[in-house]
């Protein structure tokens, strides 16, 4: 009995393991690059992201409410919104403490966040979206 749940578990456990992978649509616009590099990098931290080519980029901020904040690229993931090149430990950081706010954000394109370059951790200002479309900082990342 104890080799068959043994056997059950691990034939199961890869299955789980992909279920919690945290996955999101990054909405970018069908020219942009860096959008692409920043999926990488979210891709080599463990995220499950797909691309989509949108031209409507303004009306996607308005209707997560990144446009406060806006940067390239939107990306969307467990009922938050993140704007633009936030590093991955942001992104793990909101989605473990799982804050009352619409996401967060990079705004503009900061010089050696991921995709802009050689990222350096520590330096770039991620900031929260909250409910009410308020912005206040959220932390170096």
């Amino acid at each position: 009995m104890k080799f068959k749940l043994l056997m059950m578990s691990a034939l199961f456990a890869p299955m789980l393991a992909m279920a919690a992978t945290p996955a999101g649509v990054m909405y970018k616009d069908p020219n942009c690059g860096c959008c692409g590099e920043h999926a990488k990098h979210l891709r080599a931290a463990g995220f499950k992201i797909k691309e989509e080519a949108r031209q409507d980029m303004s009306s996607i901020k308005q209707q997560y409410g990144t446009h406060v904040a806006a940067s390239c690229h939107t990306l969307v993931m467990q009922g938050y919104a993140i704007e633009g090149h936030v590093p991955a430990a942001a992104i793990a950081k909101l989605l473990k403490d799982k804050p009352a706010a619409k996401g967060i954000a990079a705004p503009g394109m900061p010089a050696h966040s991921p995709g802009m370059g050689d990222y350096k951790p520590g330096t770039v200002d991620v900031v929260l979206i909250g409910k009410d479309g308020s912005v206040k900082p959220y932390g170096k990342f």
